[in-house]
């Protein structure tokens, strides 16, 4: 049987992010490797456009990466291939497809589904079909991959070709796993964390780094769980820090011993972003989820990172985990932003498919919506009006807060009680607009003026210092605004909008 033409596939969110998970595939195919080609498309193309240049590589044979954004789009994709070609066979692998696989529409479209991490099986699958006789070889349309050897697999990172170095994210990994166990995330269902081989890892830094890769973005969970091996990643990177290097590492916020920071602290500004995943502070709902977290330990680390070093520091909350109230996620939001970390990333509650936090569902009368990202939409402690209140707090937070725009004006909307004072004026932007998205620049520095004097009682002095600081420093500068609130009335198109029972939360 001559040798199957193999096509590796998925959609990326955007262009500049990499399927790092195609490439650990296509490293380890071995004498397969010749015969198969890496294609990647973005959430913007049509899913028949994608056919369209998938067949035209006539494959035998085709891999899915399926992921919670994309999979919606990749079953349109997978309905028109087997329409149009139903002998090809299609092979699905990814977390979104690896659980509750008899419920979804794509997985009986398809002629494979690999489970769990699929170097091994994956090549597996392609030798049995190749052999011949190969289909009496494999058990069944589901093949569970098993955790291989990190010493034996072949690392991805040559794989990465001059325009991925050039213009998209570079993703490394030097470990897999997570040794702790909260509810909502995938990674609590792994064993153990397992740690790739030191220096072969080092040895494929420097082949990027020789190569012109200067932006970096580890995909570990938990960077710093093993504190030697840290230390001799961040020690590779001082070692070869100059202008462009950028380095990105999720940690564990309670776990920053002394070595750490004396080497953190060495690192210039601009080179080390920290993503750090607090997600609650409140005791009971850390419990429910079966997260430990030393809250302490957790904002010392937090305000010393912030004012004992140069890492730029990305950290998470999440909306509607079991037993958060609206009170007590606010009062965690308070405790977070005196901190003072650079972004709080303010995220809802989604029920990726396998993880344990289904338990919940009767207990905290909890309704996800049944299409990706399967958001929370209610619990007993949030009703679905308030999570929708929340919902618009976190966009406006990202688009105020978080943007880097409105540096002085964040200072006035943070100084005292900032999640009641922001939560005002997300009430006040969505009653004036009756929008989230697709509010321009420009008049979003006006509504932000407005909303500061009319929903929190801001002097217009104090309110246009702010906005035309911040304003001189954005790409608009050139653009002048118009700051009077008693004559900012919406743009054309806009409407006044009332958010429903908007009386209650006001109250």
């Amino acid at each position: 049987m001559p040798n199957p033409t193999i096509i590796l596939c998925t959609l990326n969110a955007k262009y500049i992010h990499t399927a790092f998970g195609l490439r650990c595939l296509y490293a380890n195919l071995a004498e397969f490797q010749a015969h198969t080609q890496v294609l990647e498309f973005t959430l913007k193309q049509r899913p028949l456009d994608i056919v369209e240049q998938i067949l035209q590589q006539q494959p035998t044979l085709v891999g899915f990466g399926v992921y919670i954004w994309n999979v919606e789009a990749l079953t349109q994709v997978v309905q028109l291939l087997k329409r149009l070609r139903p002998e090809l066979t299609l092979v699905l692998g990814g977390p979104e497809v690896s659980y509750e696989i008899d419920t979804q529409p794509i997985c009986q479209l398809a002629d494979y589904i690999i489970t769990g991490e699929g170097e091994s099986t994956f090549y597996q699958l392609c030798r049995d079909l190749h052999s011949g006789n190969g289909l009496s070889n494999i058990m069944g349309k589901i093949l569970p991959g098993s955790p291989p050897d990190l010493a034996a697999l072949q690392l991805p990172y040559e794989t990465y070709d001059q325009a991925d170095i050039e213009h998209r994210i570079i993703y490394l990994e030097a470990s897999r796993g997570c040794p702790f166990r909260c509810e909502f995330c995938l990674s609590s269902l792994d064993k153990k964390v397992r740690q790739f081989p030191m220096a072969p890892f080092l040895a494929a830094l420097t082949r990027l780094y020789d190569r012109g890769v200067r932006q970096f973005k580890f995909v570990d969970r938990t960077f710093n769980l093993k504190v030697p091996q840290c230390l001799s990643i961040l020690g590779f990177f001082l070692a070869r820090v100059d202008r462009g290097l950028f380095v990105h590492f999720e940690v564990i916020p309670d776990r920053l011993p002394e070595a750490l920071k004396t080497t953190i602290q060495q690192f210039p500004a601009g080179t080390l972003q920290f993503e750090i995943g607090i997600q609650t502070f409140n005791p009971e709902v850390q419990q429910n989820i079966s997260r430990r977290q030393d809250t302490r330990k957790t904002l010392d680390n937090i305000h010393w990172l912030m004012t004992q070093s140069q890492a730029h520091l990305h950290t998470d909350l999440i909306i509607g985990l079991p037993g958060e109230t609206y009170d007590s996620f606010g009062a965690g939001l308070d405790l977070l932003i005196a901190v003072n970390p650079h972004e709080i990333q303010v995220g809802i509650l989604k029920r990726l498919r396998g993880t344990p936090i289904i338990r919940h569902t009767d207990s905290h009368e909890m309704i996800f919506s049944p299409h990706p990202p399967y958001d929370i939409l209610c619990h007993k402690m949030m009703d679905f009006d308030t999570l929708q209140r929340l919902r618009r707090f976190a966009r406006y937070w990202d688009m105020i807060g978080n943007s880097g725009r409105f540096k002085h004006t964040r200072r006035l909307l943070t100084a005292e009680q900032p999640f009641q004072r922001f939560m005002l004026l997300s009430d006040w932007l969505f009653a004036r607009t009756g929008q989230t998205h697709a509010i321009a620049l420009k008049r979003l520095f006006e509504l932000v003026y407005a909303g500061l004097i009319d929903a929190l009682a801001v002097t217009p002095e104090t309110a246009k210092t702010a906005i035309l600081a911040d304003h001189a420093g954005s790409k608009l500068c050139n653009k002048r605004l118009q700051l009077d609130p008693e004559q900012a009335p919406p743009k054309s198109g806009e409407k006044t909008h009332t958010p429903h029972r908007q009386a209650r939360f006001l109250g």
